[in-house]
């Protein structure tokens, strides 16, 4: 088993806060991997009919567990999952509680109580820039390709079967299962057109037309992939200015395998790389930030900032995604500079030497990889 400590950190840190750890992320991410590496730990499949027997009376339950720390994995396969939380959080203070899940606690009308001061929520994402090596993708090139779902960036050769499968699997299980979605065809259709565009303008009048779903249809959609973390929505940043854009999100996939899957690019050119670069980037700045307080920049002249994130006290860091750091516009940076003036600017690439920082045309540019920026932004924090 590889270790993904960075992961059970957090984990370790969320029950610092609260006594009921939420572990989400897709299907397939590592969740389980994950939660029977947690030491000392009571372990139940929710899956296996017979744990619901087990857990049937929560107080004998719980007054049964020798261990600190019980794992419920799956826990949304049993009947009332909420009370069965709620009661080990504030019952059993002692315990240490972890439940996993593919979506969100609101995924399912399974969970009445929303668990409000009890529960702290970890998203696991694909294998990040920082876990590859572990994982046998020291070349960046393989992380893109594959994705960073443990079983496939693990394989020799990707394997177009496996994201087929994924894809079939994450409809039984966790769209017509939990949201009752009845319009099969309609809905992948949907993801392969989000995943197909990844990293682009969100246009719902045109998806809807090329999916043949109506716009509230495609708007109940996209909550959906968005709860499932399959696609994640990412917000202009402005302050009200006339020529900036101020609603149209960005639509970024959950994963940079099944974006060049529905690509079809069964090998890399070069000139696939960069968005899928930006993608993992993206993946990096999610882990550390949360997906809600990362935007990006664009003004109706087309200049465009690919991530912002505030810092307060109105400062925000401005990053730049970029495959190969020696070709270099500045165009859209220096743009967002004349409106935002105080924050760091980083230009992030798979480069192997140091951190450095240089002045181009008046900005004061920070050169680093994912690695060195994670580093950096800790210590700006």
């Amino acid at each position: 088993m590889i270790r993904r400590d960075y992961w059970t950190d957090r984990i370790q840190a969320a029950w610092e806060k609260a006594p009921v750890v939420w572990l989400t992320g897709v299907r397939r991410v590592g969740k389980t991997s994950l939660a029977r590496a947690i030491p000392d730990a009571h372990f139940l499949n929710c899956d296996i009919p017979d744990t619901a027997a087990i857990v049937e009376n929560p107080d004998r339950f719980y007054a049964s567990v020798s261990e600190p720390v019980v794992v419920f994995d799956e826990i949304h396969q049993l009947e009332d999952p909420s009370r069965l939380l709620k009661i080990g959080a504030d019952e059993f203070p002692h315990l240490r509680i972890l439940a996993t899940g593919s979506s969100t606690l609101a995924a399912t009308r399974k969970f009445r109580d929303s668990l409000t001061g009890r529960k702290r929520v970890v998203h696991l994402l694909p294998v990040l820039a920082r876990e590859c090596a572990a994982f046998g993708a020291s070349d960046p090139r393989k992380r893109l390709l594959h994705g960073g779902l443990p079983e496939s960036l693990l394989a020799g050769e990707k394997d177009p079967e496996f994201f087929a499968e994924w894809l079939d699997s994450f409809y039984a299980r966790d769209i017509e299962e939990l949201f009752k979605v009845g319009k099969r065809q309609g809905f992948l259709r949907l993801v392969e057109s989000v995943l197909r565009q990844s990293g682009g303008l969100l246009e719902v009048g045109t998806l809807a037309k090329h999916c043949a779903l109506s716009r509230p249809t495609v708007d109940r959609y996209l909550d959906i992939l968005d709860i499932t973390h399959v696609a994640a929505l990412v917000r202009p940043y402005h302050a009200g200015g006339r020529q900036e854009l101020l609603r149209q999100p960005k639509v970024y996939g959950f994963d940079t395998g099944f974006v060049s899957y529905f690509g079809g690019w069964h090998e890399l050119r070069e000139q696939d790389c960069g968005i899928l670069w930006e993608h993992l980037v993206f993946e990096t700045l999610v882990a550390h930030c949360g997906r809600r307080d990362i935007h990006y920049w664009r003004d109706k002249q087309k200049r465009e900032v690919d991530f912002v994130v505030p810092r307060g006290g109105g400062a925000c860091d401005a990053i730049e995604c970029k495959w190969d750091s020696g070709n270099l516009s500045l165009r859209g940076l220096k743009a967002f500079r004349d409106n935002y003036a105080a924050g760091e600017n980083y230009i992030i690439s798979p480069q192997r030497g140091e951190a450095y920082t240089r002045n181009v045309d008046g900005l004061e540019l920070t050169f680093c990889n994912l690695h060195q920026w994670e580093q950096l932004s800790v210590a700006d924090a």
